[in-house]
């Protein structure tokens, strides 16, 4: 039986988090339902707010996404205006994969504003096998050794 973890909190601009999902046995997977992002004063600042989820500690924060990035598992564009008319346009795109290492939330704003981001994400709980499991926990090694 799956259940949802959520997440939430506010980034300042071109920080990251890290959000602890790593268990003991690594025999809990987690793959990403929701993934959501605005500014912490809507209408007030123009903003162009770029959201990622990754792998791993992203030692280059930018507004530049990458998809062959294999460390990158999801992504939500928001551009947030002033204008009446305008309002918030966003764009939300993440991976189907599962994990079961901890993963990391950064914020960063294409126009150059330093307005905080908050962020909301949701989980899906997966029960991993013993070979899942060790898979992923592999995958994940790789990925850290090759950086």
């Amino acid at each position: 039986m799956s259940k949802t973890l959520s997440f939430k909190g506010q980034l300042p601009v071109g920080l990251e988090d890290h959000i602890r999902l790593k268990t003991l046995k690594g025999k809990t997977g987690y793959r990403i339902k929701q993934f959501q992002i605005i500014g912490s004063t809507p209408g007030v600042a123009a903003a162009e707010y770029v959201g990622k989820i990754t792998k791993v500690k992203d030692p280059n924060i930018s507004s530049v996404i990458n998809f062959t990035d294999a460390d990158l598992m999801a992504v939500s564009y928001t551009q947030e205006t002033t204008s009446s008319s305008g309002g918030i346009n966003q764009v939300i795109i993440f991976d189907n994969e599962i994990t079961n290492q901890d993963i990391f939330v950064n914020i960063t704003d294409a126009s150059g504003a330093t307005v905080a981001c908050n962020y909301y994400i949701e989980l899906e709980t997966v029960a991993l096998t013993d070979i899942q499991s060790t898979q992923l926990t592999l995958k994940n090694l790789r990925t850290v050794a090759s950086r």
